[in-house]
């Protein structure tokens, strides 16, 4: 059972951090006590900005003592409230955002080493300095922090070829609950001292151990570059075209993403300058992205997919982008869609995963249960379909207050939507994590196995329940 911080704690803390470090001001610390989307909002006792990784430790170290409770944080751009305190007002708010250094990039072994404060595009900055290249992007890239993206076990568009933060995670430095720092730093490639902690932390949302670095794998910059927008008939024609691509380009197939019309009539609509690439309508796109060494061949090896596509009426229709620019403006049509949707009004979001080959099957199936137990809601479903990632949107039927029907439904659509997803083999957290948002809902439909190992982890690693309580299992 954690305790309110005394005050000879606050001033340890004070003390430690001096003025830059620590805050107790409201108005300071209230765009940090709620989430991105607005829908959680807490208090803290203060908010604690550390430098160093030794300063993080003598944080917890006192902390502990205290049976103090911390929330970490980083650029609090997460979608589940994994990073906001509770309503109490007795936890402290633990910023990583000051450390923000990039300690050490090697080119010849594609390595950086990095603060958890470090923000993912200047991550990719840094990296370009040396015509080298971070291989995971997302919407948030300007505000989410590498601690943040670890801890979350980030996805984003490039996860059919380069894999999750996990796969492209070589080392970790992390401070313990009882204070003491895990040096993983080193990117060993074999490694047989028992469980792996680097990969442990990645996803844990802070609730085993403070990220405070991170030893990231690093690619050469791409020489060329593919980009498809690409007409379809249904999501069953894009995961055959999909498999196709697979077939006959293989890793050089970067992105793959899925989009239904409604989405882009919404972008188009709502984000100032969009434009539709291709003239008429068609039911869905898709958007294929290629990146390899040789411009030519990998322009010829999309062209030549591509092109089979159309004579076997698998695609309707396609362009394919000209240079950067074009490339540029169809990638911001899909990173524009959350923007968009929430232009339009409330809506249930949903982050969920599915095998590859079943996805089009839950796109086609889940309206119809949903129109079943709710009528006239709506569904919309676009995202990642290269790597099973749909992103499932639950809209409120026309006519009605949105925000009173998700107030009164919002619980039992999200159970039906995730049982349907648990019952396909899937999971009810792709990408964004669990935080408090999924954490009653994971626990009264996961399997009582993942549970119970969760749950033994966090009960070994942190007994006294001091970070982030009541995130991911409580």
């Amino acid at each position: 059972m954690t305790r309110p911080p005394t005050a000879s704690l606050l001033t340890a803390l004070r003390d430690l951090l001096g003025p830059k470090g620590y805050s107790a001001d409201a108005d300071a610390m209230a765009p940090w006590l709620t989430d991105w989307r607005g829908k959680y909002r807490g208090r803290a006792a203060a908010m604690l900005s550390p430098v160093t990784t030794k300063e993080v430790a003598t944080i917890v170290r006192l902390c502990a003592a205290a049976d103090v409770a911390l929330v970490p944080q980083g650029g609090n751009s997460g979608m589940v409230g994994g990073a906001t305190p509770d309503a109490s007002g007795d936890q402290l708010l633990l910023s990583l955002r000051r450390m923000n250094r990039v300690r050490h990039i090697d080119p010849a072994a594609r390595i950086a080493v990095v603060d958890a404060g470090v923000i993912l595009e200047n991550l990719h900055n840094a990296a370009l300095a040396h015509h080298l290249r971070f291989p995971l992007t997302l919407g948030g890239k300007g505000s989410a922090t590498i601690g943040g993206l670890v801890s979350t076990n980030a996805g984003g568009t490039q996860v059919l070829r380069h894999g999750t933060m996990r796969a492209l995670v070589a080392g970790v430095e992390a401070v313990l609950p009882d204070g003491s720092i895990f040096d993983g730093l080193a990117p060993l490639k074999k490694d047989n001292r028992g469980y792996d902690l680097r990969h442990l932390f990645c996803g844990a949302e802070g609730t085993l151990g403070i990220v405070t670095a991170a030893t990231l794998r690093l690619i050469p910059v791409a020489a060329a570059r593919r980009t498809a927008w690409i007409g379809v008939e249904s999501p069953d024609s894009a995961l055959l075209l999909l498999r196709q691509l697979d077939r006959g380009i293989g890793r050089d197939l970067e992105g793959y993403e899925l989009i239904p019309h409604r989405c882009l009539e919404s972008v188009l609509r709502h984000i100032p300058q969009a434009r539709a690439p291709l003239a008429a309508a068609h039911p869905w796109y898709v958007l294929a992205e290629l990146a390899g060494d040789e411009d030519a061949a990998l322009g010829e090896a999309l062209e030549r997919q591509l092109a089979a596509a159309i004579d076997t009426g698998l695609i309707r229709d396609v362009v394919i982008a000209k240079n950067d620019r074009e490339s540029e403006d169809f990638w911001r049509l899909r990173e524009s869609i959350s923007e968009s949707e929430r232009a339009k009004g409330p809506g249930l979001q949903h982050d969920i995963s599915v095998p590859v080959d079943l996805m089009p099957a839950f796109i086609a199936d889940n309206p119809g249960r949903l129109a079943q137990a709710f009528p006239g809601a709506g569904t919309l479903s676009f995202g990642h379909l290269g790597d099973g990632n749909i992103h499932h949107h639950v809209l409120p039927p026309g006519g009605v207050d949105g925000a009173a029907w998700i107030a009164a439904e919002g619980a039992a659509v999200s159970r039906l939507v995730y049982s349907h997803v648990i019952e396909l083999g899937g999971s009810i957290s792709a990408e964004h994590g669990i935080g408090q948002m999924k954490r009653d809902i994971l626990a009264d439909l996961d399997s009582p196995a993942r549970l119970a190992a969760l749950r033994g982890v966090k009960a070994g690693l942190d007994p006294a329940g001091i970070f982030n309580p009541g995130k991911l299992i409580g």
